[in-house]
């Protein structure tokens, strides 16, 4: 039996905070979301798809929460240390102003493995009048399903333990145990007062007496890491901060022990009323990393598309040549998907689901997404191996024998399998970078059987994927609607822009697919993707519009564009997977990459666009 919901003994700002009132934190394996109200709602140790020791996101009253919230808030609100993933809430108090600063250590800065225990730093400081700060920690593990027990450990230390889990606390706050196992205090600070809290899963040595030096040493050599990380981009372009930030928000995502890149953040997220599409994100698709690594490596980060491919070698050995569609950072095929019913949901729209079904599926772009991957980073002064070239010829080989197969597409949708434009578009895009990479750097490939199924593959879709009625490309063979992930053809150069097929493409997607001058990835309303209800703005799909608009040297429209899309992203510069229709709010597991590559990447469309018509001036 699990516990019956409890209320919090102190004055709650807001009862559910909503999506774009959230701020992320990490250290480059897992995140945590922290509310402008002071609560970190969400938090999974050791990684992104961890159990959660907080998930009060998903159940504000059963998930748990760590909170440092002043009494009389007047107003709050979020920002970054400049080119650093350490954020920072100032609180307008009744009766004065505290400021709290929250980041995760990166291992590295203190000299240890990246393997090694986590931490979140929480430093409070009031800088005008009086304000009285409220704590509740309140640990949740294993989903909620643990019923953890706090105990003291001396000079502010406390141990939380539970059935396979065990995290401490120190804090230079006095809190007390409430009857039901959390922990609460009150403490009034005066300007120039300050406290910290440390929330570890190894031993530390700090206590309450030294952990605020100890806290502000944290912090200068986390956010010099992440400043120095930032210097090494080589972008110079116009949105240079807004690129940062993004890049930022992706690095987030990315675990770096194993070089894999998760698509966003949390799980069950809502993008729907009825929760129809609650899903879990926390995993890496190759689709998701292979944009992400394109993005980096035209930032001038070239480490993360080495550091992705030995992933690779390790998350497919029990599957090669043939590859899933997504897998766990540490390369676990098996992600089966289930429900927790005892979690209520994101403002209780459930159901809360971990895992995903869509690796079961089956979807031939994944191969195109690899291969292209390796020949970036070769572009890029990468090399393969022997047994890596050997990789990507067998992957090479499976494209030749499955790309006339149908499949469930880059949408994951949740039909029987049917010819996807997209599908059979990456893999032309397969057999295309392995002939370069043969060309290039002797990948050892059948040269003659590869052109020729390559040849047969764009045959096929000139004349199954292109709708002459609708002079449009279509989302699956004998469809009559089009989808917004045929605009990727230019860029991963199908055709050009400015081809008659790829101009009326587009003109038919904006004409069908727009609202309000934004896209829908598909038609919406259920008949495309048979589920109920109705869909949202995909954010990546505009910045795939601002791409074409840009290489057809329509830059007054594509700028248009992607200013709009600037304009939804919250204060932090984070999106979520999609925007409401109606308002533009963000719905969807947050923050995602899909959206952040799709910034980078039409940025960089912008600024080539810009250049050449400079030149051509």
């Amino acid at each position: 039996m699990h516990e019956p919901p409890r209320r919090l003994p102190f004055e709650d700002p807001i009862a559910d905070p909503a999506i774009e009132d959230y701020g992320a934190i990490g250290d480059c394996r897992s995140l945590a979301l922290v509310s402008r109200f002071g609560s970190i709602d969400w938090w999974c140790t050791p990684d992104f798809s961890s159990p959660s020791c907080f998930a009060g996101l998903l159940d504000r009253e059963r998930g748990g929460r760590f909170a440092l919230t002043p009494r009389h808030i007047e107003t709050a609100g979020q920002s970054y240390l400049a080119r650093t993933n350490v954020l920072c809430t100032r609180f307008n108090c009744r009766d004065g102003v505290l400021e709290l600063v929250d980041f995760m250590t990166v291992p590295e800065t203190r000299g240890l493995s990246g393997d090694s225990p986590q931490e979140i730093v929480r430093i409070a400081r009031c800088v005008e009048g009086t304000v009285e700060l409220q704590v509740a920690f309140q640990p949740r593990p294993d989903y909620a399903r643990r019923a953890p027990l706090l105990t003291p450990d001396g000079d502010g230390r406390w141990r939380c333990t539970a059935e396979g889990f065990s995290a401490g606390l120190v804090t230079s706050l006095v809190l007390d145990p409430a009857s039901d196992g959390d922990l609460l205090g009150l403490t009034v600070m005066r300007r120039g007062d300050q406290h910290a809290a440390l929330v570890h899963t190894g031993r530390v040595r700090s206590s309450a007496s030294s952990l605020l030096s100890d806290a502000q040493e944290r912090l200068a050599g986390t956010s010099a890491w992440w400043r120095e990380w930032c210097a090494r981009s080589t972008y110079h372009g116009d949105y240079g901060e807004i690129v940062m930030r993004s890049a930022l928000a992706l690095k987030l995502l990315s675990h770096r022990p194993t070089g894999a890149v998760v698509a966003a953040g949390t799980t069950s997220l809502r993008v729907s009323e009825n929760g129809d599409r609650n899903w879990d994100y926390r995993y890496c698709w190759f689709r998701d990393t292979s944009l992400v690594l394109h993005a980096f490596t035209d930032l001038g980060y070239g480490t993360e598309s080495d550091a992705f491919l030995r992933w690779l070698l390790h998350a497919t050995r029990d599957t090669q040549p043939r590859l899933q569609v997504l897998y766990g950072v540490h390369g676990e095929a098996r992600l089966d998907e289930r429900i927790l019913p005892h979690l209520r949901g994101y403002h209780g729209i459930g159901p809360v689901r971990i895992g995903n079904a869509a690796s079961r599926q089956v979807q031939h772009d994944v191969y195109g997404e690899v291969i292209l991957t390796a020949c970036d980073d070769v572009h890029a002064g990468g090399i393969l191996d022997p047994h890596e070239l050997g990789l990507v010829a067998g992957f090479t080989r499976v494209v030749c024998d499955i790309w006339r197969e149908p499949d469930h597409g880059i949408w994951e949708i949740r039909l029987p399998p049917r010819h996807n434009t997209h599908s059979k578009l990456m893999c032309w895009v397969a057999l295309d970078r392995a002939l370069k990479l043969h060309r290039d750097h002797g990948l050892p490939i059948d040269v003659r059987q590869v052109e020729q199924e390559r040849a047969a593959i764009r045959e096929d879709i000139e004349a199954n994927g292109y709708n002459d009625a609708m002079e449009s490309y279509v989302g699956y063979y004998g469809g009559d609607a089009p989808d917004a992930s045929v605009l990727l053809m230019p860029r991963l150069g199908y055709i050009d822009a400015n081809e008659p097929r790829m101009r009326s493409t587009v003109d038919r997607v904006m004409q069908v697919l727009s609202a309000g001058g934004l896209l829908y990835r598909y038609p919406p309303g259920g008949a495309y993707d048979g589920v109920p209800g109705p869909e949202n703005l995909f954010v990546i799909c505009s910045f795939w519009c601002v791409d074409c608009l840009a290489r057809q040297g329509r830059l007054n429209e594509a700028r248009s564009m992607y200013e709009r899309l600037l304009g939804l992203r919250n204060n932090l510069g984070l999106y979520a997977e999609e925007v409401r229709t109606n308002d533009g709010r963000p719905v969807g597991n947050f923050p995602q990459a899909f959206s952040h590559v799709g910034l980078i990447t039409a940025a960089l469309s912008l600024q080539r666009a810009q250049n050449a018509r400079i030149a051509r001036s």
